[in-house]
């Protein structure tokens, strides 16, 4: 297979990886609704470029940093489940009204503001980050499809299609989950998204709990 054509298994990995709904999903898919398509993106792509630098980890063989992972998995997880318990609890107690939330000024004022982009991407890149499990499943599926297509031990070029094909597989999920959502988003009540808000938080604050449950059950086990 020339190496080009490697970005497309790429595509399908990085899609596959990202696609699963989950923590980020909820909070890229709330922010959509909040914020609109653009903020919504921009955290998907949080999430792909955490998922970019384990498929990196994995494709150009970079033991030393792949074992250093590993061996501080514990305190990721703790931070991963800490960020996704902020996060739901925050997402909770957000004001949806008009899908934005509120803040007061100096005289009383209520206004509606934003996060920024920056932000929005900084923060799906640390949960990306502070979930490990993600270097194992690239591992599995580097391996898997390296056999399917006759690849066994790629090279840096080969390796690096890849990588870019699975940066390219992630942020097709985050365009299309959020264009669909924009696509519905004037068709949402209020009542609703107040609804779609608690629900959300909730969940996400149950997968920090289960993080950090899993984390504590290994560490006194």
């Amino acid at each position: 297979m020339s190496s080009v054509l490697l970005v497309l298994p790429g595509l399908l990995i990085g899609f596959l990886v990202a696609a699963p709904i989950g923590p980020i999903n909820l909070i890229c898919m709330r922010r959509t609704l909040a914020y609109g398509m653009l903020t919504g993106f921009v955290s998907g792509l949080g999430a792909a470029m955490g998922d970019g630098i384990f498929a990196a980890i994995i494709g150009f063989g970079l033991t030393a940093i792949r074992h250093w992972i590993e061996g501080f998995s514990q305190p990721l997880q703790i931070a991963g489940g800490a960020l996704l318990l902020g996060f739901g609890t925050h997402t909770y107690l957000a004001d949806p009204l008009q899908g934005r939330d509120i803040k007061f000024t100096g005289n009383g004022d209520r206004v509606r503001s934003n996060p920024s982009l920056l932000r929005s991407f900084a923060s799906t890149f640390a949960i990306a980050l502070g979930n490990p499990a993600t270097l194992f499943a690239f591992a599995a599926l580097f391996t898997g499809f390296g056999g399917f297509i006759g690849i066994a031990d790629p090279t840096l070029a080969q390796a690096g299609f890849v990588v870019a094909g699975i940066l390219c597989g992630s942020a097709l999920w985050w365009l299309t989950i959020t264009m669909i959502v924009s696509a519905y988003h004037d068709r949402i009540s209020d009542r609703v998204m107040r609804i779609i808000t608690h629900v959300s938080g909730v969940i996400i604050s149950l997968f920090g709990i289960g993080m950090l449950m899993h984390v504590l059950l290994k560490l006194f086990h």
